[in-house]
């Protein structure tokens, strides 16, 4: 059987519940942060995106707010009632973050950061495990088994990219990635087509496609001005071009067996009895 996780107190993901989660790269103030965070609630995310500590490859490069950033996210979650999924850098710093999350992410440069896997597997918050950039599948599964092995099963795997010799897009998507992870393990598999594509022209049908292929749910950036981003500017869609997409899941939802699932929206939809979309024992 797929697993189905339980996100806060309103919220859940697998088991035929897809998830949006939505927001900006990076905190840059509250005034950014709350004109983005009442957009992707106002049409209908389940999860708040941010990244208060963010890890950019060149040291210059703006790092986020940190401890700041945090207290943003949760008065931007009190706000519009979405709980947070933002992440964590350093094992020192996991239990503060927890205090203020809902899902604890594991970025792609930490994928085999195993200190910090551990330590993430010691707390029972659901962990998004994304895929390194250069990482196989069967790297990403024992990253995961770090986890499970210090008793935390609640995890999501996220597909993200692979570096890739065409610079047409950021990264190379791999969308066959959900179903061989699929026929792998029972967690929770979601795609983000925002690092995944780096164009903001090529997210809306890399999300529908991540549907299509059975995925969990999608991450996706958004900002309300991303000419002015302090990162990652030119992958996140504008709020009219996100409630554009959420019109277009919702759509296609029921034609996979899926529902939207949101705070305060009745959760979860059964599975397709046929396809690659039912729910089936590994």
């Amino acid at each position: 059987m797929r697993k189905t996780i339980s996100i806060g107190s309103d919220l859940r993901i697998g088991g035929g519940s897809f998830v949006v989660m939505a927001g900006p790269c990076a905190v840059e103030s509250r005034e950014q942060l709350c004109a983005t965070a009442d957009a992707v609630a106002e049409s209908g995310a389940g999860l708040l995106r941010g990244g208060a500590y963010k890890p950019r490859t060149a040291p210059g490069s703006f790092q986020g707010l940190g401890a700041e950033g945090l207290d943003l996210l949760t008065e931007a979650s009190r706000r519009t009632g979405l709980d947070v999924v933002t992440e964590v850098l350093d094992p020192r710093d996991v239990e503060r973050v927890a205090q203020h999350a809902a899902v604890l992410q594991v970025g792609s440069r930490n994928m085999q950061n195993f200190p910090l896997l551990r330590e993430v597997g010691r707390l029972r918050l659901p962990v998004l495990l994304k895929r390194g950039a250069s990482a196989t599948i069967t790297e990403l599964l024992h990253a995961a088994d770090y986890i499970l092995a210090e008793g935390n099963e609640s995890i999501i795997l996220c597909e993200r990219g692979l570096r890739s010799f065409d610079s047409s897009t950021r990264y190379l998507l791999d969308l066959a990635a959900v179903p061989v992870l699929q026929q792998r393990t029972p967690l929770p598999v979601v795609v983000d087509p925002s690092h995944g594509t780096g164009h903001a022209a090529f997210v809306a049908p890399m999300a529908q496609a991540a549907m299509a292929a059975g995925a969990d749910g999608v991450l996706v950036e958004v900002h309300a001005n991303p000419d002015e981003a302090l990162c990652d500017g030119q992958q996140a869609l504008t709020p009219p071009r996100f409630a554009k997409l959420m019109s277009q899941l919702e759509q296609m939802a029921p034609l996979f067996g899926q529902r939207l699932s949101a705070p305060g929206r009745a959760q979860g939809a059964p599975a397709l009895p046929k396809g690659p979309h039912a729910s089936t024992t590994r």
